[in-house]
Protein backbone atom coordinates (compact mmCIF):
# COMPACT_ATOMS: atom_id res chain seq x y z
CA UNK A 1 0.00 0.00 0.00
CA UNK A 2 1.24 3.49 -0.80
CA UNK A 3 1.65 5.32 2.48
CA UNK A 4 0.43 8.90 2.13
CA UNK A 5 1.65 11.71 4.39
CA UNK A 6 -0.09 11.88 7.75
CA UNK A 7 -3.02 14.19 7.69
CA UNK A 8 -3.29 16.75 10.49
CA UNK A 9 -34.98 12.06 -2.12
CA UNK A 10 -38.00 12.51 -4.72
CA UNK A 11 -39.34 9.96 -7.22
CA UNK A 12 -37.70 9.51 -10.62
CA UNK A 13 -39.02 12.23 -12.92
CA UNK A 14 -40.76 11.24 -16.12
CA UNK A 15 -38.64 12.13 -19.08
CA UNK A 16 -35.46 12.46 -17.00
CA UNK A 17 -33.33 10.70 -19.58
CA UNK A 18 -34.63 12.98 -22.35
CA UNK A 19 -33.93 16.09 -20.28
CA UNK A 20 -30.41 15.01 -19.43
CA UNK A 21 -29.57 14.05 -23.01
CA UNK A 22 -30.14 17.65 -24.00
CA UNK A 23 -27.56 18.74 -21.44
CA UNK A 24 -24.88 16.12 -21.97
CA UNK A 25 -23.17 14.58 -24.98
CA UNK A 26 -24.35 11.04 -25.51
CA UNK A 27 -22.22 8.51 -23.66
CA UNK A 28 -21.90 4.83 -24.54
CA UNK A 29 -23.26 2.33 -22.10
CA UNK A 30 -20.70 0.68 -19.86
CA UNK A 31 -19.53 -2.61 -21.34
CA UNK A 32 -16.92 -5.27 -20.62
CA UNK A 33 -14.35 -3.34 -22.63
CA UNK A 34 -14.61 -0.48 -20.12
CA UNK A 35 -13.51 -2.65 -17.20
CA UNK A 36 -9.89 -2.19 -16.17
CA UNK A 37 -7.91 -5.32 -15.31
CA UNK A 38 -5.28 -4.88 -12.57
CA UNK A 39 -1.77 -6.06 -13.40
CA UNK A 40 -1.56 -8.19 -10.25
CA UNK A 41 -4.03 -11.02 -9.56
CA UNK A 42 -6.42 -10.84 -6.65
CA UNK A 43 -5.61 -13.82 -4.40
CA UNK A 44 -8.40 -14.88 -2.06
CA UNK A 45 -8.60 -17.39 0.73
CA UNK A 46 -12.40 -17.39 0.38
CA UNK A 47 -15.30 -15.49 -1.13
CA UNK A 48 -19.03 -15.97 -0.95
CA UNK A 49 -22.24 -14.62 0.52
CA UNK A 50 -24.70 -15.27 3.32
CA UNK A 51 -27.69 -13.76 5.10
CA UNK A 52 -27.81 -12.43 8.62
CA UNK A 53 -30.86 -11.67 10.73
CA UNK A 54 -34.41 -12.06 9.50
CA UNK A 55 -37.62 -13.29 11.06
CA UNK A 56 -40.32 -15.74 10.14
CA UNK A 57 -43.60 -14.27 8.95
CA UNK A 58 -46.83 -16.22 8.48
CA UNK A 59 -48.62 -14.78 5.47
CA UNK A 60 -51.84 -15.48 3.61
CA UNK A 61 -52.18 -16.52 -0.02
CA UNK A 62 -53.07 -12.91 -0.86
CA UNK A 63 -50.03 -11.53 0.95
CA UNK A 64 -47.82 -13.99 -0.91
CA UNK A 65 -49.20 -12.90 -4.26
CA UNK A 66 -51.44 -15.86 -4.99
CA UNK A 67 -48.75 -18.13 -6.39
CA UNK A 68 -49.54 -20.78 -3.81
CA UNK A 69 -51.27 -21.32 -0.47
CA UNK A 70 -50.45 -19.29 2.61
CA UNK A 71 -47.49 -20.22 4.77
CA UNK A 72 -44.29 -18.95 6.29
CA UNK A 73 -41.53 -16.84 4.71
CA UNK A 74 -38.52 -14.94 6.05
CA UNK A 75 -38.49 -11.15 6.02
CA UNK A 76 -36.07 -8.41 7.14
CA UNK A 77 -32.93 -10.46 6.46
CA UNK A 78 -29.67 -8.81 5.32
CA UNK A 79 -27.62 -10.14 2.41
CA UNK A 80 -23.84 -9.96 2.81
CA UNK A 81 -21.14 -10.60 0.19
CA UNK A 82 -17.58 -11.18 1.40
CA UNK A 83 -13.99 -11.55 0.21
CA UNK A 84 -11.18 -12.78 2.46
CA UNK A 85 -7.62 -12.23 1.22
CA UNK A 86 -5.05 -14.99 1.21
CA UNK A 87 -2.57 -14.19 3.95
CA UNK A 88 -4.46 -11.13 5.15
CA UNK A 89 -3.85 -10.29 8.79
CA UNK A 90 -6.00 -7.23 9.35
CA UNK A 91 -9.42 -6.53 10.81
CA UNK A 92 -12.53 -7.10 8.66
CA UNK A 93 -14.17 -4.02 7.18
CA UNK A 94 -17.94 -3.84 6.70
CA UNK A 95 -19.04 -1.37 4.01
CA UNK A 96 -22.68 -0.21 4.05
CA UNK A 97 -24.25 1.69 1.14
CA UNK A 98 -26.50 4.76 1.15
CA UNK A 99 -30.04 5.70 0.08
CA UNK A 100 -31.59 4.25 -3.09
CA UNK A 101 -28.41 2.22 -3.66
CA UNK A 102 -26.99 -1.23 -2.85
CA UNK A 103 -23.61 -2.70 -2.00
CA UNK A 104 -22.65 -2.08 -5.63
CA UNK A 105 -21.53 1.40 -4.47
CA UNK A 106 -18.31 -0.14 -3.12
CA UNK A 107 -17.60 -2.40 -6.08
CA UNK A 108 -16.21 -1.61 -9.56
CA UNK A 109 -16.71 2.10 -10.26
CA UNK A 110 -19.22 3.29 -12.90
CA UNK A 111 -16.33 3.84 -15.34
CA UNK A 112 -14.77 0.42 -14.73
CA UNK A 113 -12.01 1.05 -12.16
CA UNK A 114 -11.26 -0.87 -8.98
CA UNK A 115 -13.68 -0.25 -6.13
CA UNK A 116 -12.94 0.04 -2.43
CA UNK A 117 -14.11 -3.50 -1.70
CA UNK A 118 -11.33 -5.02 -3.82
CA UNK A 119 -8.73 -2.42 -2.86
CA UNK A 120 -9.21 -2.99 0.87
CA UNK A 121 -8.93 -6.75 0.28
CA UNK A 122 -5.70 -6.22 -1.67
CA UNK A 123 -4.45 -4.36 1.40
CA UNK A 124 -5.07 -7.29 3.73
CA UNK A 125 -8.58 -6.60 5.04
CA UNK A 126 -11.43 -9.11 4.75
CA UNK A 127 -14.34 -7.08 3.35
CA UNK A 128 -18.05 -7.64 3.94
CA UNK A 129 -20.54 -5.72 1.77
CA UNK A 130 -24.23 -5.91 2.72
CA UNK A 131 -27.35 -4.81 0.92
CA UNK A 132 -29.45 -3.00 3.51
CA UNK A 133 -32.58 -4.77 4.70
CA UNK A 134 -35.36 -4.03 2.19
CA UNK A 135 -32.94 -3.25 -0.63
CA UNK A 136 -31.24 -5.21 -3.43
CA UNK A 137 -30.64 -8.88 -2.68
CA UNK A 138 -31.96 -8.48 0.85
CA UNK A 139 -35.45 -8.15 -0.65
CA UNK A 140 -38.54 -6.53 0.86
CA UNK A 141 -41.86 -7.60 2.34
CA UNK A 142 -44.26 -7.82 -0.60
CA UNK A 143 -47.27 -8.19 1.73
CA UNK A 144 -47.29 -4.40 2.20
CA UNK A 145 -48.28 -4.00 -1.45
CA UNK A 146 -50.44 -7.10 -1.89
CA UNK A 147 -52.67 -6.19 1.06
CA UNK A 148 -53.41 -2.77 -0.47
CA UNK A 149 -54.04 -4.33 -3.88
CA UNK A 150 -56.50 -6.76 -2.29
CA UNK A 151 -58.27 -3.96 -0.40
CA UNK A 152 -57.40 -5.37 3.04
CA UNK A 153 -55.23 -2.34 3.82
CA UNK A 154 -55.80 1.34 2.91
CA UNK A 155 -53.62 2.96 0.22
CA UNK A 156 -51.96 5.24 2.75
CA UNK A 157 -50.33 2.15 4.25
CA UNK A 158 -48.11 1.86 1.21
CA UNK A 159 -44.48 2.83 1.85
CA UNK A 160 -43.02 5.87 0.15
CA UNK A 161 -40.68 4.49 -2.52
CA UNK A 162 -37.65 6.72 -3.07
CA UNK A 163 -35.46 7.24 -6.14
CA UNK A 164 -33.14 10.09 -7.09
CA UNK A 165 -33.54 11.50 -10.57
CA UNK A 166 -30.42 11.94 -12.68
CA UNK A 167 -30.96 15.71 -12.51
CA UNK A 168 -31.10 15.79 -8.70
CA UNK A 169 -27.97 13.66 -8.45
CA UNK A 170 -25.75 16.34 -10.05
CA UNK A 171 -26.04 18.99 -7.29
CA UNK A 172 -26.93 16.58 -4.46
CA UNK A 173 -23.91 14.35 -5.12
CA UNK A 174 -21.90 17.47 -6.01
CA UNK A 175 -20.73 16.58 -9.51
CA UNK A 176 -21.66 20.11 -10.56
CA UNK A 177 -23.96 22.94 -9.56
CA UNK A 178 -26.47 21.93 -12.24
CA UNK A 179 -27.05 18.92 -14.51
CA UNK A 180 -24.48 18.60 -17.26
CA UNK A 181 -22.21 21.32 -15.85
CA UNK A 182 -19.44 19.56 -13.90
CA UNK A 183 -17.09 21.47 -11.66
CA UNK A 184 -13.71 22.06 -13.37
CA UNK A 185 -11.96 20.03 -10.65
CA UNK A 186 -14.63 17.35 -10.19
CA UNK A 187 -13.19 13.95 -9.38
CA UNK A 188 -16.33 12.05 -10.34
CA UNK A 189 -16.15 10.47 -13.83
CA UNK A 190 -19.11 12.42 -15.18
CA UNK A 191 -19.07 10.56 -18.50
CA UNK A 192 -20.27 7.57 -16.47
CA UNK A 193 -23.31 9.21 -14.84
CA UNK A 194 -25.59 6.94 -16.89
CA UNK A 195 -23.82 3.91 -15.44
CA UNK A 196 -24.31 5.32 -11.93
CA UNK A 197 -28.01 5.79 -12.68
CA UNK A 198 -28.28 2.04 -13.31
CA UNK A 199 -27.11 1.40 -9.75
CA UNK A 200 -30.22 3.05 -8.32
CA UNK A 201 -32.92 0.83 -6.81
CA UNK A 202 -36.28 1.52 -5.15
CA UNK A 203 -35.82 2.41 -1.49
CA UNK A 204 -38.70 1.39 0.78
CA UNK A 205 -37.25 2.39 4.14
CA UNK A 206 -40.01 4.96 4.87
CA UNK A 207 -42.98 2.79 5.79
CA UNK A 208 -41.49 -0.38 4.37
CA UNK A 209 -39.43 -1.38 7.40
CA UNK A 210 -40.11 -1.72 11.12
CA UNK A 211 -38.49 0.67 13.57
CA UNK A 212 -35.69 0.51 14.53
CA UNK A 213 -34.27 -0.36 11.12
CA UNK A 214 -33.36 -4.10 11.19
CA UNK A 215 -30.11 -3.29 9.38
CA UNK A 216 -28.72 -1.79 12.60
CA UNK A 217 -28.99 -5.00 14.63
CA UNK A 218 -27.83 -7.04 11.64
CA UNK A 219 -24.67 -4.91 11.48
CA UNK A 220 -23.94 -5.28 15.17
CA UNK A 221 -24.59 -9.03 14.98
CA UNK A 222 -22.26 -9.30 11.99
CA UNK A 223 -19.51 -7.47 13.88
CA UNK A 224 -19.96 -9.86 16.81
CA UNK A 225 -19.75 -12.91 14.55
CA UNK A 226 -16.54 -11.52 13.04
CA UNK A 227 -15.04 -11.09 16.52
CA UNK A 228 -14.72 -7.39 15.80
CA UNK A 229 -14.83 -5.27 12.67
CA UNK A 230 -14.34 -1.80 11.27
CA UNK A 231 -17.82 -0.47 10.44
CA UNK A 232 -18.09 1.93 7.49
CA UNK A 233 -21.29 3.71 6.44
CA UNK A 234 -22.03 6.10 3.59
CA UNK A 235 -24.61 8.88 3.22
CA UNK A 236 -27.95 7.61 4.58
CA UNK A 237 -26.10 4.80 6.37
CA UNK A 238 -23.37 7.16 7.57
CA UNK A 239 -24.63 7.12 11.18
CA UNK A 240 -25.23 3.34 11.13
CA UNK A 241 -21.77 2.45 12.53
CA UNK A 242 -22.53 4.63 15.56
CA UNK A 243 -25.91 2.98 16.15
CA UNK A 244 -24.50 -0.52 15.67
CA UNK A 245 -21.63 0.24 18.04
CA UNK A 246 -24.04 1.30 20.78
CA UNK A 247 -25.73 -2.10 20.47
CA UNK A 248 -22.43 -4.03 20.74
CA UNK A 249 -19.57 -1.67 21.68
CA UNK A 250 -16.91 -4.37 22.06
CA UNK A 251 -17.46 -5.63 18.50
CA UNK A 252 -16.94 -2.26 16.80
CA UNK A 253 -13.19 -1.76 16.46
CA UNK A 254 -13.42 1.49 14.46
CA UNK A 255 -16.19 3.66 13.04
CA UNK A 256 -15.83 5.31 9.62
CA UNK A 257 -18.56 7.70 8.50
CA UNK A 258 -18.26 8.55 4.80
CA UNK A 259 -20.27 11.65 3.86
CA UNK A 260 -22.99 10.90 6.46
CA UNK A 261 -26.34 12.56 5.90
CA UNK A 262 -26.06 13.70 9.50
CA UNK A 263 -24.13 13.08 12.67
CA UNK A 264 -26.66 12.67 15.50
CA UNK A 265 -26.79 15.46 18.04
CA UNK A 266 -29.10 13.74 20.51
CA UNK A 267 -26.67 11.27 22.10
CA UNK A 268 -26.67 11.49 25.88
CA UNK A 269 -23.44 11.66 27.89
CA UNK A 270 -23.40 7.92 28.56
CA UNK A 271 -23.68 7.16 24.84
CA UNK A 272 -20.93 9.65 24.05
CA UNK A 273 -18.75 8.01 26.69
CA UNK A 274 -19.32 4.62 25.04
CA UNK A 275 -18.62 5.87 21.51
CA UNK A 276 -15.50 7.68 22.71
CA UNK A 277 -13.92 4.27 23.46
CA UNK A 278 -13.96 3.45 19.72
CA UNK A 279 -11.71 5.24 17.17
CA UNK A 280 -13.79 7.29 14.73
CA UNK A 281 -13.14 8.91 11.36
CA UNK A 282 -15.51 11.13 9.36
CA UNK A 283 -14.80 11.67 5.65
CA UNK A 284 -16.21 14.50 3.51
CA UNK A 285 -15.50 15.66 -0.03
CA UNK A 286 -15.49 19.06 -1.73
CA UNK A 287 -18.07 21.67 -2.82
CA UNK A 288 -20.16 21.17 0.31
CA UNK A 289 -21.89 24.56 -0.08
CA UNK A 290 -23.60 23.43 -3.29
CA UNK A 291 -27.42 23.77 -2.93
CA UNK A 292 -28.68 20.19 -3.09
CA UNK A 293 -32.18 20.88 -4.40
CA UNK A 294 -33.53 18.75 -1.53
CA UNK A 295 -35.53 20.58 1.13
CA UNK A 296 -34.40 18.37 4.01
CA UNK A 297 -30.73 19.15 3.33
CA UNK A 298 -30.06 22.56 1.76
CA UNK A 299 -26.32 21.81 1.58
CA UNK A 300 -23.86 19.14 2.72
CA UNK A 301 -22.00 21.76 4.73
CA UNK A 302 -24.70 21.38 7.39
CA UNK A 303 -23.94 17.67 7.59
CA UNK A 304 -20.21 18.43 7.80
CA UNK A 305 -20.78 20.84 10.69
CA UNK A 306 -22.98 18.37 12.57
CA UNK A 307 -20.12 15.87 12.39
CA UNK A 308 -17.60 18.45 13.58
CA UNK A 309 -19.81 18.97 16.62
CA UNK A 310 -19.97 15.22 17.29
CA UNK A 311 -16.20 14.91 16.89
CA UNK A 312 -15.84 17.71 19.44
CA UNK A 313 -18.03 15.87 21.94
CA UNK A 314 -16.17 12.59 21.44
CA UNK A 315 -12.79 14.28 21.77
CA UNK A 316 -13.86 16.06 24.94
CA UNK A 317 -14.84 12.66 26.35
CA UNK A 318 -11.34 11.34 25.70
CA UNK A 319 -12.03 9.70 22.36
CA UNK A 320 -9.94 9.47 19.21
CA UNK A 321 -12.18 10.98 16.54
CA UNK A 322 -11.13 13.13 13.62
CA UNK A 323 -12.27 14.63 10.35
CA UNK A 324 -10.67 13.65 7.03
CA UNK A 325 -11.28 16.72 4.88
CA UNK A 326 -9.41 16.28 1.56
CA UNK A 327 -9.72 19.97 0.51
CA UNK A 328 -7.77 20.90 3.64
CA UNK A 329 -4.99 18.61 2.35
CA UNK A 330 -5.00 20.24 -1.08
CA UNK A 331 -7.06 17.40 -2.62
CA UNK A 332 -9.84 19.11 -4.55
CA UNK A 333 -12.97 18.01 -6.37
CA UNK A 334 -14.20 14.99 -4.45
CA UNK A 335 -17.92 14.29 -4.68
CA UNK A 336 -20.49 12.67 -2.43
CA UNK A 337 -19.70 9.39 -4.20
CA UNK A 338 -16.11 9.63 -3.04
CA UNK A 339 -15.55 5.87 -3.24
CA UNK A 340 -16.25 6.09 -6.99
CA UNK A 341 -14.27 9.25 -7.76
CA UNK A 342 -11.30 9.18 -10.11
CA UNK A 343 -8.96 9.51 -7.10
CA UNK A 344 -10.89 6.94 -5.04
CA UNK A 345 -7.75 4.94 -4.26
CA UNK A 346 -5.95 8.05 -3.03
CA UNK A 347 -8.78 8.61 -0.54
CA UNK A 348 -8.79 4.89 0.31
CA UNK A 349 -5.06 5.13 1.14
CA UNK A 350 -5.75 7.93 3.60
CA UNK A 351 -8.41 5.80 5.31
CA UNK A 352 -6.22 2.68 5.30
CA UNK A 353 -3.38 4.73 6.78
CA UNK A 354 -5.68 5.92 9.57
CA UNK A 355 -6.86 2.36 10.28
CA UNK A 356 -3.25 1.21 10.44
CA UNK A 357 -2.33 3.99 12.86
CA UNK A 358 -5.31 3.40 15.10
CA UNK A 359 -5.51 -0.40 15.02
CA UNK A 360 -2.22 -1.67 13.66
CA UNK A 361 -2.32 -5.19 12.22
CA UNK A 362 -4.51 -6.79 14.86
CA UNK A 363 -6.51 -9.59 13.36
CA UNK A 364 -9.97 -10.83 14.22
CA UNK A 365 -10.47 -14.59 13.95
CA UNK A 366 -14.06 -15.35 12.92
Amino acid sequence: MIRPPLFSTPFRLLGAAACLSALLPSAPAQSLKDLQTPSKPLVLKAQGSFFIGGEKSEQSRVELGGLGPGGHITVHQMYVRYMIPQGGNKLPVVMVHGATLTGKSWETTPDGRMGWDEYFVRNGHPVYVPDQVGRGRSGFNQALFNNVRAGTAPPDRLPNILRFSDEVVWPNFRFGASPGAPYPETQFPVHAVDALSKQGVPDLRFGGLPSPNPTLKALSDLAVQLNGAVLMGHSQSGPFPLAAALLQPSAAKALILVEPGRCPANYNEEQIKTLATIPGLVVFGDYRDTPTGISTRPSWQESFESCQQLIGRLTAAGGHARMLNPPALGIRGNSHMIMQDKNNLQIANLILNWIGERLGKRRASP
